[in-house]
């Protein structure tokens, strides 16, 4: 089956399905804040707490897992990170305490962080120049997929309990998981770079040698920056846009989470295969397509942040977060091929790691702060604006980024 012309994109088809499910499972839980709450007494800052946890651990996990992935076999590393976070979704079930929900949000930032960085390397694997960001959009779709269906988390907490919704999908990646064993596999020959200095490009990957080959790259380090900051902007604005079209426009929790998963996640997929596909093709002509795109897709969010944050009329607020979501997704299908070009081919899912484990350790961070922000009574639309800004900073970083690249 892998010697068939079809298999790259197959095996995406394939990753979609875990990308759908990796961001359903940790989605769920901000769409049924209400049903938690209502049996599971605790605070603002301590539900954003719940996220936060879950993005530190998995932040500080992804350089390891990522490194385990360049290592050994990247579709072996899928295939047992999808089981186990399956398993902890099934026990999250079962918590009856503020203690356990975070404890078992934990062990999901753990067993999540492998996915990620092996199936984004595993699909560079596969794919050539000519499709390498439509396939990293058409996996990250499967990913807005996911979260596009976190409303059901809330829906099923409403008209049953919000373990159940934990229960039933712990219980489908389980099944997943055993059958893409017989079809999830590495590819045999993947070519490396050959103008970086080494004795044999076949040599045994090092966790140390890959963290002095990334952070010497002045343009991998600047990468970092740019994925932090935009990972702390998508999850201020994700983790609390239910709550914040819940209070603003007094909806129910159902109607909340339908504005703010799906209709919003729906337009972050059509963003982020349209970044990969326009990425492939302005390519051809434009070795800086990959590194123009998703600035431009900032600059274009900016204003409609504002507009969504600042207006009391709910359709207004709707069209500007969707415009945030059409664009902003731009940067999602390319970051992989850009890390490809400006770093060591050996080290792909190792970078992605890194890169993880900065984005997630400012997003919960952001998160944390937005909840203690709200305890003391500072509105969601100033936090929003906050965000807004802030990809400013991006848009002007992937700018110099440009001129980094040019100049090496």
């Amino acid at each position: 089956m892998t010697n068939r012309k079809y298999y790259p994109w197959l095996l995406v088809a394939l990753l979609c399905i875990i990308g759908c499910l990796n961001y359903l499972d940790r989605m769920m839980i901000v769409t049924m804040r209400s049903s938690i709450i209502e049996e599971i007494p605790m605070t603002d800052a301590q539900f954003g707490l719940l996220t936060s946890v879950f993005l530190w651990v998995y932040g500080f996990t992804s350089p390891v897992a990522g490194y385990i992935a360049d290592r050994f076999n990247r579709s072996i590393v899928i295939i047992g990170s999808l089981f186990v976070w399956s398993l902890v979704t099934w026990l999250t079930s079962l918590a009856t305490s503020f203690e356990y929900l975070l404890a078992a949000r934990a062990l999901m930032g753990i067993s999540e962080a492998f996915y990620i960085p092996a199936a984004m390397a595993l699909i560079m694997d596969w794919h050539s120049d000519r499709t390498k960001s439509t396939a990293v959009g058409l996996h990250v779709g499967g990913v807005m997929i996911g979260q596009s269906l976190g409303f059901i988390g809330g829906w099923i907490a409403e008209t049953h309990t919000w373990h159940y919704a934990f229960h039933i999908f712990g219980v489908i990646g389980v099944i997943y998981a055993v059958c893409l064993i017989f079809l999830l596999k590495d590819r045999k020959e993947v070519p490396v770079k050959t103008d970086v200095v080494t004795d044999e490009v076949t040599e045994k990957i090092d966790f140390k040698l890959a963290i002095q080959n990334l952070f010497r790259n002045r343009a991998f380090v600047a990468v970092v920056v740019i994925w932090g900051l935009a990972g702390a902007i998508s999850w201020m604005i994700n983790g609390w846009l239910p709550t914040y079209y819940k209070e603003q426009f007094n909806l129910s929790q159902t109607e909340a989470g339908l504005y703010s998963t799906a209709y919003f996640f729906p337009v972050m997929l059509v963003g982020v295969i349209l970044g990969g596909a326009i990425a492939d093709w302005w390519s051809k002509t434009n070795d800086s397509a990959r590194i123009w795109l998703p600035a431009i897709g900032m600059l274009i969010a900016v204003p409609a942040i504002f507009i969504a944050s600042y207006t009391t009329i709910l359709w207004a607020t709707v069209a500007g977060f969707l415009v945030y979501a059409l664009t902003r997704p731009f940067i999602d299908a390319n970051m992989m091929p850009i890390l490809g070009i400006i770093a060591d081919k050996r080290y792909l899912a190792t970078g992605y790691g890194f890169l993880n484990l900065c984005s997630c350790i400012v997003g919960g961070v952001g998160i944390y702060v937005a909840g203690a922000l709200r305890d003391g009574q500072v509105n969601l639309n100033i936090i929003f604006q906050v965000a807004a800004l802030s990809m400013i900073i991006c848009a002007f970083l992937l700018f110099r980024l440009k001129s980094k690249t040019e100049g090496d």
